[in-house]
């Protein structure tokens, strides 16, 4: 009997179904940053899946509004609060844990899931420009970090916390230099800070996405995807599919569970293999200014 030959990996369980036990995160409280939308949004989703309290923050009242709904009408979920904040701002932060504090307790579990990017040449990138993606991306992180630690260490509780990364923290991201090196920092605070606080119970963990499409996609990364067909986005992955947001989600419960106290100061990389791919014969260079269809440099 001839069997067919699979073609890539096979799709994942249905959106709705737990890759953890029912309740797993009933009475805990889940900060996700950057919750009010995209990915953010479909992680914390899967916390509430599995009975867990919320607390998303954003910058933007407006989709933390509509967020906050659509989170709450989760089957399973808890309780569901929004919380505006610039994670840039210490002071917002800590105004932040204290609003989740009085209002469902301490959280539990904290998410960094906030970041900002945008393509550009190295040489093109301003002091602001630098300064607006790592403000947000590594030292936004590092904020609410420090402050989620302080707070249980001084109580004297577990916790655990999830960086969402990016595989050019290991390669090096050419047209992202910026978002590279915060990316970067980001994965080095995962495995300082497991030593630090393992030995209080705290853990943390890093999760970087491959390609997982959806509504929220920047302009550059959804104007990107739109050049190809969907069968030709699928046939540049190895695993011949890109990601469902949910498997993205189900990572991140996991690596914040119980089931998963003895993993810390790693980092788990999400995309079907996608950034190990290699070709036989490497294509030939094409600098980044002309990827992204910018003249020559002018200082």
């Amino acid at each position: 009997m001839k069997h067919e030959i699979p073609r890539g990996l096979p799709a994942p369980p249905p959106l709705g179904a737990a890759a953890l036990p029912p309740g797993t995160y009933a009475g805990q409280v889940v900060l996700v940053t950057g919750g009010g939308t995209g990915l953010g949004k479909a992680i914390a989703a899967e916390f509430a899946r599995l009975g867990a309290d919320l607390v998303i923050a954003s910058r933007r009242a407006e989709q933390l509004h509509a967020a906050r709904e659509e989170l709450a009408a989760v089957p399973g979920a808890g309780r569901v609060t929004a919380a505006v904040c610039d994670i840039r701002d210490p002071e917002r932060v800590a105004d932040v844990f204290d609003a989740a504090q009085a209002a469902l307790g301490l959280p539990d579990v904290l998410v960094n899931n906030a970041a900002a990017n945008f393509p550009s040449p190295a040489e093109d990138l301003s002091p602001n420009a630098w300064r607006a993606v790592v403000d947000i991306t590594l030292t936004g992180t590092w904020f609410m970090t420090r402050e989620f630690g302080r707070r249980h260490l001084a109580a004297g509780t577990p916790g655990s916390i999830v960086n969402i990364g990016a595989s050019y923290a290991w390669t090096g991201g050419p047209g992202f230099a910026h978002s590279a090196a915060a990316k970067a920092g980001v994965k080095n605070l995962v495995e300082t800070l497991a030593v630090e606080w393992g030995p209080y119970g705290i853990q943390i963990n890093g999760l970087v996405p491959g390609l997982f499409p959806h509504a929220d996609m920047t302009e550059d990364i959804r104007t990107g995807l739109d050049r190809a067909a969907p069968e030709a986005r699928n046939a540049r992955q190895p695993a011949l599919r890109v990601g469902a947001p949910r498997e993205l989600g189900w990572a991140a419960t996991f690596l914040a569970s119980p089931y998963a106290r003895f993993v810390t100061g790693h980092t788990l990389v999400v995309d079907g293999a996608n950034w190990q791919r290699r070709t036989l014969v490497n294509p030939e260079v094409v600098p980044v200014r002309e990827q992204l269809g910018r003249g020559p440099f002018g200082a």
